[in-house]
């Protein structure tokens, strides 16, 4: 069993599993406020309501302290206001010896936009309506008293709602609704809310991270990122989905899925064949998936790397319970326009290789593979489409459909991998319009390592070679540190990343380089278990960067830790 959780509401937001909201002080684009607010994800990130304790009218300071069911205010003198989520849509917050003030928080006050408070004549409640998340934020009094402050209008004007001002203990709750909704009412005392969130987390905690704490003594945490980013089928997202992160990047883009897919394969198959086929719900009329889904946005303007096949193999070989004929058609059916987006829209005229049209389309945004071009003919690209073509022959052989014209565009597409884009020393991406070689500097020019024996020995040895360039004492550098173009905080010229350093750790079992895998395994556990869950790392360092609660890094932690206990 994994050890008790707890963390810094700083870095990792307050959530529950299927909620919107969040409680954190990170309220926009690396933006950290003084106090903790209430965050919702709708329609945007969006902070609603500014939490401030307070002793009578002034504001006291705090120290902060959350653990996956309750997040707690504490003064020196050890008076306490506590918070915890009574579903997915309501937060009961109660406190004595300190009250509660909470405040608009709406940057975009005009005289028709922002903000509303007002008060509900039917059952005294004092309701925040939102112009940005389109809700309305209901404030109870459940013990004690509210007290409202400023007009009832519209524009720029103080406005907030103060709970406990005479020090009394006193309960609330907020509730996100909609244009209507019937007077708040539960049976339920707090305590009873916060033992059902620790008993959920502690259920889920126990599917998807069942090992000694000694062993991996982040998989708690690791855990508790999934679950709290995991939110309800709402809006563009019809499938219970699990968000990138409760922060700023609050999407699930079409390749990240996959990492989360895998991480909950082995205790909960519903929810990650859920993250598998969840962008699949937006795949358009040529085959394409979305770059990304949320709760009020679907975007095309890019696409992301084919993984799904390899992804798929992975996924069946570790979920907890078979595909049904009918999930398996449905997934082959999507699997197949999807690749057949990449030979039909993605290849120049008498081209054999697929081509990206921007970074962006490889998920690498700022690689140096795409410095010299930005429309080139990649080796992953190659790479990760034969595995899927591949993975869609087996898939027709059980199916019984006709498997050979997969396995020819599979062979045809290995062969010009290896014939147009190795160097005899390196796989580069060529211009494909340009014909320009790139350089080769970039982790990304050695994902092919995922084809395993499928490249001849000697193409396996080199790669494995140059994988030694770009590791250091955390695991693999998207760029050498020695290159010129590294970069400390140069997003893909140079941070680690979980899904290639995932991607990676994999190629190498594949290609036959087991030790070299379980080092890099071991070192990037290490890194996550020093410096969290960031979006990634300081490749020299290991500091976290950028957002710090991204759920594909703690799901690759997750998967490495399976793996290195089951070894």
């Amino acid at each position: 069993m994994t050890a008790p959780v707890s963390f810094d509401v700083r870095q990792i937001p307050f959530s529950i599993r299927g909620s919107w909201l969040d409680l954190s002080p990170v309220v926009a684009l690396h933006t950290q406020a003084d106090e903790i607010h209430l965050v919702s994800h709708k329609n945007g990130m969006h902070a609603v309501l500014a939490l401030q304790p307070v002793l009578g009218r002034a504001a006291v300071d705090t120290a902060w302290r959350a653990t996956p069911a309750a997040l707690t205010w504490r003064a020196t003198d050890g008076a306490e206001v506590t918070a915890a989520f009574d579903g997915i849509s309501a937060v009961r917050i109660r406190g004595a010896g300190l009250g509660l003030r909470l405040s608009d928080a709406s940057s975009a006050l005009t005289p028709f936009t922002g903000t509303y408070l007002f008060e509900d004549p039917v059952d005294d409640a004092l309701v925040f309506t939102s112009y940005e998340t389109g809700r309305r934020y209901r404030v109870t009094a459940l013990t004690g008293d509210l007290h409202r402050e400023g007009d009832q209008a519209l524009g720029r004007a103080d406005r907030a709602v103060v709970a406990g001002a005479d020090g009394r203990p006193w309960e609330i709750v907020v509730q996100e609704t909609t244009a209507a909704a019937p007077p708040y009412s539960s049976d339920r005392s707090f305590d009873d809310v916060v033992a059902v969130a620790r008993g959920a987390f502690e259920e889920y905690v126990e599917a998807v991270a069942p090992w000694p704490s000694d062993t991996v003594p982040a998989a708690g945490l690791a855990a508790y990122v999934l679950w709290s980013a995991t939110v309800a089928p709402e809006g563009f997202l019809r499938r219970e989905s699990v968000l990138m992160s409760m922060h700023w990047m609050d999407k699930l883009w079409s390749w990240d899925h996959c990492f989360n897919a895998l991480a909950l394969a082995g205790g909960l198959p519903d929810l990650a064949l859920d993250q598998f086929r969840a962008p699949f719900d937006h795949q358009d009329e040529t085959g394409a998936l979305p770059d990304s889904v949320t709760h009020s946005e679907v975007l095309y303007n890019y696409v992301k790397p084919p993984i799904h096949g390899w992804t798929l193999r992975r996924l069946r070989a570790t979920l907890a319970r078979p595909l049904t004929t009918a999930e398996l058609t449905d997934i082959y059916d999507h699997l197949a326009r999807w690749s057949r987006f990449w030979l039909d829209r993605r290849r120049r005229p008498g081209h054999e290789l697929p081509y990206y049209q921007h970074g962006n389309d490889s998920g690498w945004d700022n690689a140096t593979t795409f410095d010299l071009d930005r429309v080139v003919e990649a080796p992953d690209l190659a790479g990760f489409l034969a595995i899927q073509l591949e993975v869609l022959a087996d898939l027709a052989d059980e199916l019984g459909r006709p498997a050979d014209d997969w396995k020819r565009a599979r062979d045809q597409l290995l062969d010009a991998l290896l014939g147009q884009l190795w160097t005899g020393e390196s796989f580069v991406a060529v211009g494909a319009t340009s014909g320009t070689p790139s350089t080769d500097s970039s982790l990304l020019n050695l994902l092919p390592l995922v084809l395993g024996d499928r490249l001849p020995q000697q193409v396996r040895d080199a790669l494995a070679e140059r994988l030694v360039e770009h590791l250091t004492a955390y695991g693999p550098a998207t760029e050498p540190v020695t290159s010129a173009h590294y970069e400390s905080d140069g997003y893909w010229r140079g941070p680690i990343w979980a899904p290639s350093t995932a991607l990676v750790e994999d190629g190498l079992r594949a290609c036959g380089y087991a030790d070299l895998a379980d080092t890099v395994n071991e070192r990037f556990r290490r890194l996550c278990e020093q410096s969290g869950f960031a979006e990634n790392f300081d490749a020299v360092t290991g500091e976290g960067l950028r957002d710090r609660a991204y759920t594909w890094t703690a799901a690759v932690y997750l998967l490495f830790a399976a793996d290195a206990v089951g070894r």
